[in-house]
C-alpha cells in the first residue's frame, strides 16, 4: 500500500468516527433543538405579522419585505398558535 492510500483510509476512518461521535452527542438533544427552533420561528412570525395582528411594531418597514416569504408557512403557524382561522382580514389561508 502506498502512503497516499494510507492517508486516504485514515482520513475516511477519522471522518466516520467524527460523524459517529457527533451523532452520539447530538441525538439526545435533537428534539430539544427542534422545539427551540420552532419557538424561535414562531416568535419571528409574530414579529413579522404583528402589525397585521394589531400589535404596534417599530420595525414594520423592514418586516414588510419578509411577509411574502412567510405566507406559505402562515397557516401552520396560526393553527399551532391556537387560532382556528386566519386572524388577518385580507388574507385567507383556510
Amino acid at each position: 500500500m502506498s502512503r497516499r492510500q494510507n492517508k486516504e483510509k485514515l482520513a475516511a476512518l477519522f471522518s466516520a468516527v467524527s460523524q459517529g461521535l457527533g451523532e452520539f452527542y447530538a441525538a439526545p438533544y435533537r428534539r430539544t433543538f427542534a422545539k427551540a427552533r420552532r419557538e424561535e420561528d414562531d416568535l419571528f412570525m409574530m414579529l413579522v405579522f404583528s402589525e397585521s395582528l394589531g400589535i404596534p411594531n417599530p420595525a414594520t418597514y423592514y418586516t414588510l419585505e419578509l411577509m411574502p416569504e412567510l405566507y406559505d408557512r402562515f397557516h401552520d403557524w396560526h393553527i399551532r398558535m391556537g387560532m382556528e382561522h386566519s386572524p388577518l382580514d385580507g388574507f385567507r389561508c383556510c
